[in-house]
């Protein structure tokens, strides 16, 4: 499990556009990344557009942003194409890096308990370190939060 101020290990996802993401490539850029929920739902829909559009932001900071779910890479595709994304998403569908930053909880929906992503957010700096987490997000407000956050490091 990842913890704050540790080195986070490398880990290789299959990403939308026909690539794998390895967080090792990134070294020297602050990595954001993001785990959520289901593809194409309100709030996934609503946290995903907060970053689209504060994405020049973050390249302006060095940074790169990665959104991770358990969807498969065509719910991926779909998704990132009709929100117009401009990063990729990357698909955990044995849950590999989902158990790495122990994202899956158990939760309620409609009156059953269900196993599924809590909505998370990790910064990782240019070493690869872990330098601040968020857990349990709630969308409004988040990017920003993020984006002032990685603006001080």
């Amino acid at each position: 499990m990842v913890k704050l101020e540790q080195p986070i290990e490398n880990f290789i996802l299959p990403a939308t556009g026909g690539s794998n993401f390895s967080l090792a490539d990134y070294s020297g850029k602050t990595v954001i990344v993001y785990f959520y929920p289901k593809d194409d739902t309100p709030g996934c829909t609503t946290e995903g557009q907060d970053f689209r559009d504060h994405w020049s932001a973050f390249l302006n900071k060095n940074c790169i942003i990665v959104g991770v779910s358990r969807d498969s890479l065509n719910s991926h595709e779909k998704f990132k194409e009709k929100m117009q994304f401009p990063f990729d998403l990357l698909s955990d569908i044995d849950e590999k890096v989902c158990n790495l930053f122990d994202v899956l909880k158990m939760k309620n929906m409609y009156g059953k308990q269900v196993r599924g992503i809590e909505r998370s957010t990790f910064v990782i700096d240019g070493q690869g370190i872990l330098r601040k987490e968020w857990r349990s997000v709630k969308v409004p407000g988040h990017v920003q939060e993020v984006l002032d956050f990685v603006s001080t490091i």
